[in-house]
């Protein structure tokens, strides 16, 4: 992940992304969608796709959204100039978000909301115009450990994850094989992985998502790995059409694709 050393000034100075910056509004849209059990006898030619990317493209959902406040915010105050950014921009929105007190960093790095658990989609809109700030959640994971012990490759520590052990990375930023012992310890995720969420007790209760573009396509939230080696291109294809997956590059879905299978198959 060398990339998020580029722009370093501008993702630890918002008035280098904007100058001028006075003000960052910051968003949160639940995406928090509980996938139905797989049939048994599908599961083994299946492979489970974090939350995030089980709807439609999440950027592609908040950015018009920020669009419409940002142009408000330009025709209301004259003058105010603007900036938008959804995960993609050189902006540091986890501690952006967790300063505008959407919620706090919790020890697995996701931004926490007490109401609504960690499912959080982040966006934020820079601006000129200055606002009187919004006051900090304060850290209520207290002595929990649940993200950092449940985590089958050991990526977690307080506050901070190792990337290069972190499920999600290996199976979506990673580019060729993986090491056969984090390999081994990866289980059914195809795409990302929820478990440091799944087991944190803010989200026990989270709510639904409202937003129905964000609602499962597959409701069991998983695709059938036959069906991904069989794909020849991400473009024109019916199944990422409109997705965050679509982003993941084809020989890495197929490889961890072949990896989920492999891992099933029976020793003799």
């Amino acid at each position: 992940m060398e990339w998020l050393g580029a722009d370093f000034e501008k993702r630890t100075d918002p008035g280098v992304y904007l100058a001028g910056c006075r003000s960052v509004v910051c968003v949160a849209l639940n995406y928090n969608a509980t996938p139905e059990p797989l049939p048994v006898a599908d599961a083994a030619h299946h492979g489970r796709v974090a939350r995030y990317a089980l709807g439609d493209d999440y950027h592609e959902i908040i950015k018009p959204r920020l669009y419409d406040l940002a142009d408000w915010i330009r025709a209301t105050f004259a003058g105010a100039r603007t900036v938008c950014g959804v995960d993609t921009a050189p902006v540091a929105e986890r501690e952006l978000a967790g300063r505008a007190g959407i919620g706090w960093v919790g020890k697995h790095t996701l931004v926490i909301n007490p109401k609504l658990g960690s499912w959080l989609l982040l966006g934020e809109v820079l601006t000129t115009l200055e606002l009187t700030p919004d006051d900090p959640i304060v850290d209520r994971c207290g002595t929990c450990r649940r993200c950092i012990d449940a985590c089958p490759t050991g990526a977690i520590m307080p506050y901070q994850v190792d990337a290069r052990r972190c499920i999600s990375y290996l199976n979506i930023e990673h580019q060729g094989p993986i090491a056969p012992d984090l390999e081994a310890l990866m289980g059914d995720w195809l795409v990302g992985c929820d478990i440091c969420q799944e087991v944190c007790p803010f989200n026990r209760q989270a709510p639904r998502a409202t937003d129905t573009a964000l609602r499962p396509r597959n409701l069991t939230g998983t695709l059938d790995l036959r069906e991904v080696l069989s794909w020849k291109s991400n473009e024109a294809n019916p199944t990422l059409s409109g997705t965050t997956i679509k982003r993941i590059k084809l020989p890495v879905l197929q490889r961890n694709a072949r990896a989920i299978l492999e891992r099933r198959r029976p020793a003799f």
